[in-house]
């Protein structure tokens, strides 16, 4: 039993003295496997849209240098899967490997999990360091970006045939 989406929906924001920034994906794939509870997101960094096209154009260009590092993976487990049903709306915790520019870090997160009447969709929410992946902000710039990224996903699964 594996459900996909493909069309899922990711965005971070960042709160800094200047300027917050906030940008958005609707480009997520996620595959979820019901017999194990392993879960792999696929995020294509170029799909993110901003408020500006200057501040998309920096992201891509000077931070995420997504040319070189086109896509965000998450490849983890849903933790205790095998005690968890999905009825209704269920809390979950997350482990994996995150892979942003290049640089795989383990992080946990939790989200939720609903199953309405078949339908199986999920959301989670977590922090990440830019500086853990190796994303540099240069001191000039320091006061507009925080180096703290909230995150916000969520996919709505249909069963692979």
């Amino acid at each position: 039993n594996r459900y996909i989406s493909r069309n899922g929906f990711v965005s971070f924001f960042s709160k800094a003295p200047l300027e917050d920034i906030y940008a958005e994906n609707n480009n997520v794939s996620c595959l979820l496997d019901m017999n194990t509870g392993e879960v792999a997101f696929l995020i294509p960094i170029k799909k993110f849209r901003f408020e500006k096209s200057l501040m998309q154009e920096h992201f891509n260009e000077n931070y995420m240098e997504s040319d070189k590092y086109p896509n965000a993976t998450f490849q983890g487990k849903i933790n205790q899967w095998e005690s968890i049903r999905l009825v209704d709306s269920t809390s979950v915790s997350l482990s994996g490997l995150m892979k942003i520019h290049g640089v795989e870090k383990k992080i946990n997160a939790f989200g939720t999990f609903q199953n309405i009447e078949g339908k199986i969709s999920g959301s989670a929410s977590f922090e990440i360091e830019l500086n853990d992946y190796g994303i540099q902000i240069p001191k000039i710039l320091f006061h507009n970006i925080a180096e703290r990224v909230q995150v916000e996903i969520s996919v709505k699964l249909r069963e692979q045939n």
